[in-house]
């Protein structure tokens, strides 16, 4: 057996059992990076420290730590919660109307934060409490919001994207680009989706709201509105690129909840720098493990055995992006976003290249997927924040998506046949 086939075993079994003992991911990636360049001869522990430095010494991967801090000023500085008051202000007087006010307030929430997580916490903490007293059956309800919560890693600003950009030295503006229209399209195709639901629901739409009210509950969210303008409007006009957009994205959540809003007072910033730091540094310890099984990976050549593997199907792009796609729904229910982009991206990329499928395509493909595999039992992560915040067992829950889930894998299969669907519009925006 050849060192590299080898090492394709060390990597593949080596994943499969330190996940299955519930090892942290990063030293699981780690580990079987360190087992790999043993079998191919490179042992070196300097070689291994190199890399792990080289995972987070990375300027693109600055914008992660802000859009996380980004994320938690707006919800803890009520910027959050403007946008959900706007949305219900303007639709929630129709049949469902708190269903459509989730799948708006997703929408806007996500040109934000660009997190699945942060957009679920927000909303499962003020929109399931509210939809529960309104008679609304909690389940579909729960399963509304994580649905939408996902569409945070595809319209940009997106860490989704960062990471993908920064792993495959793709471009990160042109995958913000790409997830505009993709993104819009969920949440019209959530919206028919939960008006075929309200069919066996008996619920109501709150009382009318004067328009001078609805103008109110506008302007008072206009702060959080004019966010997604600034960040997005300044890397379309050059002004920042996408790492810059993070800071700008952080440090306007803070002025906005410390002397706009007012609803955050400056003791409060301390917490809110804790919690985003712990989760800014599991996501940079996985990166840096990545990099050691990536750095390793490319020495053995996996992307070209694979691709030998594969054989026929690179001469057929829209098969081989089939098979491509089913294998990652696989990985996604095992998996988690962000180890999901970080471990086989580098992987699939070449071979989808090989196959002249272009690679901004094929990232936004590829984080879509990883998306739904966040509400895709059974690691299912936004699954848990909902769960966890609205206090539902994960069966409810679990239930209650599966409706939008099928929703979204339909709009894969669509993206798959047609991929002008996501090509079309990028050439258009660019």
């Amino acid at each position: 057996m050849t060192p590299e086939a080898q090492a394709f075993i060390v990597f593949s079994l080596g994943m499969l059992v330190l996940m299955g003992i519930g090892m942290n991911m990063g030293l699981a990636l780690v580990l079987t990076g360190a087992g790999m360049a043993w079998v191919l001869g490179f042992w070196d522990t300097q070689l291994l420290a190199q890399n792990l430095v080289a995972g987070v010494d990375s300027f693109p991967l600055l914008a992660v730590p802000f859009f996380i801090l980004a994320g938690e000023l707006m919800n803890t500085g009520g910027i959050s919660r403007r946008i959900i008051d706007m949305a219900q202000a303007w639709v929630g007087h129709i049949r469902g109307g708190l269903g459509f006010v989730a799948i708006g307030a997703a929408i806007l929430l996500s040109a934000m934060s660009g997190s699945a997580l942060a957009d679920a916490a927000a909303m499962s903490s003020i929109l399931l409490p509210m939809m529960r007293n309104h008679g609304y059956p909690v389940g579909p309800s729960a399963g509304l919001i994580a649905a939408g919560s996902v569409i945070g890693p595809i319209i940009p600003p997106s860490m989704a994207f960062v990471i993908y950009g920064v792993t495959t030295n793709t471009s990160i503006s042109a995958l913000f680009v790409s997830g505009i229209a993709p993104g819009l399209m969920m949440g019209a195709a959530l919206v028919v989706t939960w008006k075929l639901a309200l069919r066996k629901m008996d619920v109501a739409g709150d009382p009318p709201v004067s328009i001078a009210d609805r103008l109110r509950a506008t302007g008072r969210a206009f702060w959080a509105l004019l966010m997604p303008v600034i960040i997005i409007g300044g890397m379309k006009s050059g002004y920042f690129t996408p790492t810059e957009a993070a800071v700008v994205a952080a440090f306007y959540a803070l002025a906005v909840s410390l002397f706009i809003h007012r609803e955050m007072k400056l003791i409060e910033v301390y917490g809110v720098l804790g919690r985003a730091a712990k989760t800014t540094a599991i996501v940079m310890f996985l990166c840096a493990g990545a990099q050691v099984a990536s750095y390793m990976i490319t020495l053995a050549d996996l992307p070209g055995v694979l691709t030998g593997w594969l054989g026929p199907l690179v001469e057929s792009p829209r098969l081989l992006m089939a098979v491509m796609m089913v294998a990652l729904v696989v990985i996604g229910t095992a998996l988690d976003l962000t180890p999901t982009i970080l471990i086989f991206a580098p992987v699939m990329l070449p071979i989808a290249v090989k196959a002249g499928i272009d690679p901004v395509y094929f990232g936004l493909m590829f984080v879509l997927n990883g998306s739904i595999g966040l509400i895709t039992p059974p690691v299912g992560t936004v699954l848990n924040v909902v769960a966890g915040v609205g206090r539902l067992s994960m069966h409810t829950v679990i239930k209650g998506v599966n409706p939008f889930l099928v929703t979204y894998v339909v709009i894969l299969i669509l993206f798959v046949l047609v991929p002008q669907l996501v090509t079309a519009p990028v050439a258009w925006m660019r």
